[in-house]
């Protein structure tokens, strides 16, 4: 007859039991994996009797047990989280061994123990330290310490194996919620990229949002698109410690990348993450650079259109004057056609509605004296002065008429100004010739000013005969 257990043997059996599932009971409330692991930590301690406890989950990716969850310590913000692969350690020896270690006191001058800076371990004497194991795969590893010597009890041990096993379960079903929550977080950032993409007219506001979802989605510190160029995109945030360069191809060609920083380094879902949403981008931005070229060349022949139908209705003008020298007539048709097509050239060169008057006067002023083969002396003072393009062909021909009317039949200088005044811009151009007596009213050149000035820039014009001929258009700004 065997011998029968005694009652303390029996009553320690049922403490244990009593602790492994409350242990599990408390662990298994939450499927948060960061609350898993901290519950695992106090639980344990607690069940041992412990002054502390380490959790270790083992990165397959990287073969390393990283320290994620301490209780009765904590980890000082020295270096990065600790790291140690199975074999390292003495956790890391009863990982690799998949069995439990026990050592009862000055565990820190065992040959085996791996000391760590910010980690102070130094202060504890025992360690029992065993596998965190799911059906034989390597999930982690736990320690519990003591500061001062104790012998763990075979009894302790199996308890504490016991709750490992346990806790293996619940930290695999937290993995797999942690990375459940972490696809609905990339599919909503995908979906917000999705919507920046398509719903956006604009390829700026496209790209603005792109740049925006990935900072919010990778919780990084920083973003950016920067183009094959080199030119740097909608930059968000600041950098970080770490930092990833993904290239965003087109069609086998690489038209950019995105960069993306953060403090803490990057996962290979993290990855993964960056690599669809540079699909995305690159998608972004070569149909938006496609929609831009479209509505480039609908502007682009909107103004040809226009021109082309300034230029008729100044050579049908021309065509009516009576008494003129036909080959005087084709010189003044050429030189606005000149004027028109330099202000073509500028909105071309600059891709933007706006002209600025200096650059396009100084342009044409240049243009006219060599035309005419002039020997004048030209000056001219021109402040800056920005107008909405079609405004600026009007004014263009409106130059052009007075200067080549100044230079054909002033004096020996000429003076061009350009001003704001009062709200208003002021163009002015007067020579030193012998002037005028009276104001004239006739001509095809004076004809194209007065209608432009009143129509297309709701100005007036003035002419002034002292000293020569000084000839003043004022419009609003």
């Amino acid at each position: 007859m065997g011998r029968l257990p005694t009652i303390a043997a029996v009553d320690e059996t049922a403490r244990h039991l009593r602790l492994l599932t409350e242990t599990i009971a408390a662990v298994n409330s939450t499927l948060d994996l960061e609350e898993v692991l901290a519950l695992v930590a106090h639980e344990v301690a607690d069940a041992l009797g412990a002054d502390a406890c380490f959790v270790y989950l083992y990165d397959e990716q990287a073969n390393e047990l990283v320290l994620r969850a301490t209780f009765g310590t904590r980890v000082e913000e020295m270096t990065g989280r600790p790291r140690m692969r199975p074999g390292e350690g003495i956790t890391g020896t009863a990982a690799a061994a998949r069995s439990p270690v026990m050592i009862a006191a000055q565990a820190h001058l065992d040959e085996r123990f791996k000391a760590f800076p910010n980690l102070r371990e130094d202060e504890y004497e025992s360690i029992l330290a065993v596998p965190i194991l799911a059906r034989e795969r390597l999930e982690g590893a736990l320690n519990v310490r003591t500061r001062e010597p104790r012998e763990f009890s075979t009894a302790e041990i199996d308890l504490l194996v016991a709750i490992a096993s346990q806790v293996a379960q619940t930290i695999e079903h937290a993995k797999l919620y942690a990375q459940a929550q972490r696809r609905v977080v990339e599919l909503e950032a995908l979906s917000k990229i999705s919507e920046a993409v398509s719903e956006s007219l604009y390829l700026e506001e496209s790209l603005e949002g792109i740049v925006e979802a990935t900072v919010e989605a990778l919780g990084a510190t920083g973003a950016a698109l920067v183009l094959e160029d080199g030119e740097v995109v909608w930059p968000e945030g600041q950098a970080g410690e770490h930092a990833v360069r993904v290239p965003l191809r087109w069609k086998g060609r690489q038209v950019g990348e995105l960069v993306c920083d953060r403090d803490t380094p990057f996962t290979a879902d993290d990855r993964a993450l960056l690599a669809s949403i540079a699909s995305h981008a690159a998608v972004a931005l070569e149909h938006g650079r496609a929609v831009l070229r479209g509505v480039l060349a609908q502007e682009i022949h909107h103004r040809v259109k226009n021109n082309l139908q300034t230029v008729a209705s100044l050579l049908r003008l021309q065509a009516r004057a009576e008494d003129v020298d036909a080959r005087k007539a084709l010189d003044d048709s050429v030189n606005r056609i000149l004027a028109i097509a330099a202000v073509h050239e500028v909105l071309t060169e600059r891709r933007d509605d706006d002209v600025e008057l200096d650059e396009l006067l100084d342009r044409l002023r240049a243009m006219l004296v060599q035309g005419l083969g002039a020997s004048k002396r030209v000056e001219a003072s021109l402040e800056p002065v920005s107008l909405a393009g079609n405004r600026a062909t009007a004014l263009a021909l409106v130059f052009s008429e007075l200067l080549q009317n100044a230079l054909e039949h002033g004096g020996e200088s000429v003076r061009v100004e350009l001003a704001r005044r009062d709200g208003d811009v002021v163009l002015a151009i007067a020579d030193d010739g012998s002037g005028v007596d009276g104001e004239p009213v006739s001509g095809t050149g004076l004809s194209i000013v007065r209608a432009l000035v009143a129509d297309e820039l709701g100005g007036t014009l003035s002419l002034e005969s002292s000293g020569g001929l000084r000839a003043e258009v004022v419009f609003p700004a």
